[in-house]
């Protein structure tokens, strides 16, 4: 695992376009370790190895789990071992169809939300004994449509658009749920939207991304460097600033989708 005096950082989604320039972005800034959690060893090999080469920093590596299941998760913090100062939560999906996990989970919702939250949880104690410590969600302003009695589209006609719009409503809302409760432990919780690069999750929706993913990745990079965000949490960021969140508002509801996600073994 990485060396103690320098920042580690943590993060999913890690192979995908987004998640490697973050990771890029991460490894190049001095003293940083990254560790890349990915489902796919042979793309989780390359991409570090890439890394590696490309930023100078040999303090790159991976870890297997899928963040889709619970367990998995779990085991993944079960065995981690040293600091942690920085999770980033960027895995995301949208496939075309409806899918779910072993568990018998809508595959988006499990991988686009509970991971989100699963992942916090999990890694809390690792963030907290490395505390002021921070999670990064990268969410979208892509966002809405969520029922909060139909999560995972077991009445309504699955659409890859609504289940994604949905999960990255749920990260917003879940962001504002989790800032009390990391704020008592040391640990900063804020969202952002990254920017639209071209990626296979682009094309599922039907967009051609506009942006490079270096520029794509730069809030969330900003974000786990601490250069924003520092002075808050439950706090939304686009375009490098923090900006009003609409579904920050409603508590109630916030409450309601937290105890639900809660709900999930």
């Amino acid at each position: 695992m990485a060396h103690s005096h320098k920042t580690v950082v943590l993060i999913t989604g890690a192979t995908g376009v987004i998640g490697n320039a973050i990771a890029r972005a991460l490894a190049a800034t001095p003293d940083y370790a990254l560790v890349l959690l990915a489902r796919d060893e042979g793309r989780a090999t390359k991409a570090v190895d890439a890394i590696r080469r490309d930023t100078g920093n040999g303090d790159v590596s991976f870890v297997i789990a899928d963040v889709s299941r619970r367990h998995s998760i779990q085991a993944l913090a079960d065995s981690w071992q040293g600091p942690l100062h920085v999770l980033v939560n960027d895995a995301g999906i949208a496939p075309q169809g409806r899918e779910t996990t072993a568990e018998g989970i809508e595959l988006t919702f499990a991988t686009n939300v509970l991971a989100y939250l699963w992942m916090a949880q999990a890694f809390a104690p690792h963030l907290e004994g490395s505390a002021p410590a921070r999670i990064v969600n990268v969410a979208s302003y892509w966002a809405g449509d969520l029922d909060m009695h139909d999560l995972e589209f077991r009445r309504r006609r699955f659409d890859n658009h609504t289940a994604y719009r949905q999960s990255k409503q749920a990260n917003r809302m879940l962001t504002v749920a989790l800032a009390e409760v990391m704020a008592k432990r040391g640990i900063s919780i804020n969202a952002c939207h990254p920017g639209d690069p071209s990626s296979v999750l682009s094309r599922n929706l039907g967009f051609g991304g506009s942006q490079s993913p270096e520029d794509a990745a730069s809030t969330p990079v900003m974000l786990a460097r601490g250069e924003l965000g520092a002075e808050g949490t439950g706090c939304y960021f686009e375009h490098g600033r923090e900006t009003t969140c609409r579904f920050a508002r409603d508590k109630d509801a916030i409450a309601q989708l937290y105890d639900i996600c809660l709900g999930y073994g």
